[in-house]
């Protein structure tokens, strides 16, 4: 606590223009409208800010976590006095390159990438469309959606000088990270096929977040880009409870089932633990009613868990992020490996390309 102290005097100092909120309640701050206070909510306007902040909390043996829009994360009631959350609401740049791919900044929300793509001819995207989360978060975790995932999209082939013989066999690419301890490592990551999987990728593992990523997409008809989406948010708006609070999907798909059939196969729609609800809509959502607490959907997701082993043997892995980590309901699964990895230390992130 000391050295988080002796970090916030020092970034006062040195950041004066910096948007810094101190004991800041966290349920203003994700979708689930739950959470108590965190020391301190910073939103550095660039990338230049955010590498600069991330030094300074270095120095003081500061390990902070960035926040997207916060829409796949539960926050506990009690606060987190010992957090220093770096919000990258700010991070919003967003261009074409002059070979077509598309330029994004973590900040930018996928709804907005996905749109900008349509604007822009590019297919590939449509499932994004309705996913509430930023590109930081999305290629953090994978994200996806009706059988789309970002991790078929991202791609920096030309950052970084690799071969076509170089890509034989692989996935694509992303770059741009900064490690959340603080430690200033521009990072170019090559994208195996251990990289990424079902809703996760080796980021986590590492602790890294994602500053930017660049998408490379195929050429489309703007009119079916568009009526693609209309029909995938559609589906969404029929099926899932988008107007209550919730933090997505609760659980991972498991290999060969569905959680929320499992769920209502075991009599737990709408299955409620005070102020939180298994969606009666859409069981594999867990729903803020009214003045849920992180207990009660804790409490509930463990029921769920337990109850769906119990009766149909299949373990459920939680989708959300539960905090602090040691109330995790399971561990992360596998290690995921890298075939190889390219890492430039430097002082701060490079700047992005130029438009145009």
């Amino acid at each position: 606590m000391e050295n988080l102290e002796n970090a916030i005097v020092e970034i006062k100092e040195k950041m004066p223009g910096l948007k810094l909120l101190e004991n800041e309640p966290m349920s203003s701050h994700c979708s689930f409208r739950i959470g108590g206070p965190v020391r301190a909510l910073a939103a550095p306007k660039d990338v230049t800010g955010l590498s600069k902040l991330c030094h300074l909390l270095k120095t003081h043996h500061i390990s902070p976590l960035l926040l997207g829009n916060g829409t796949n994360i539960l926050f506990p009631d009690e606060g987190l006095k010992d957090l220093f959350i770096i919000s990258t609401e700010n991070l919003t740049k967003m261009f074409l390159l002059p070979d077509g791919a598309i330029y994004a900044e973590a900040g930018v929300s996928l709804a907005k990438l996905a749109s900008f793509a349509q604007q822009n001819g590019l297919a590939g995207l449509e499932f994004a469309s309705g996913i509430p989360g930023t590109v930081g978060g999305g290629v953090r975790m994978n994200a996806g959606a009706y059988g789309g995932e970002l991790k078929d999209a991202v791609d920096v082939k030309a950052d970084i000088g690799l071969t076509d013989a170089d890509l034989a066999g692989q996935y694509q690419y992303t770059k741009d990270i900064v490690t959340v301890d603080g430690s200033q490592r521009g990072t170019t990551w090559q994208a195996t096929p251990g990289l990424f999987a079902y809703r996760r990728s080796i980021f986590q593992q590492m602790n890294a977040a994602i500053l930017s990523a660049v998408f490379r997409l195929q050429p489309g008809d703007k009119a079916e880009i568009s009526a693609k989406m209309r029909e995938l948010n559609e589906r969404r708006r029929d099926k899932q409870p988008l107007d209550m609070p919730s933090a997505g999907s609760a659980f991972k798909r498991p290999e060969g089932h569905y959680a929320a059939e499992l769920i209502e196969e075991v009599g737990l729609k709408g299955y409620s633990v005070g102020g939180a609800q298994v969606s009666e809509k859409h069981s594999g959502f867990v729903v803020n009613t009214g003045g849920a607490t992180s207990h009660d959907v804790y409490d509930l997701m463990m029921h769920v868990r337990n109850t769906v082993y119990k009766e149909r043997g299949v373990f459920l892995e939680p989708e959300i992020i539960i905090l602090p980590p040691e109330y995790a309901l399971v561990d992360e699964g596998p290690d995921l490996k890298l075939n190889s990895v390219q890492v430039n230390d430097i002082s701060r992130p490079p700047e992005p390309p130029k438009e145009g």
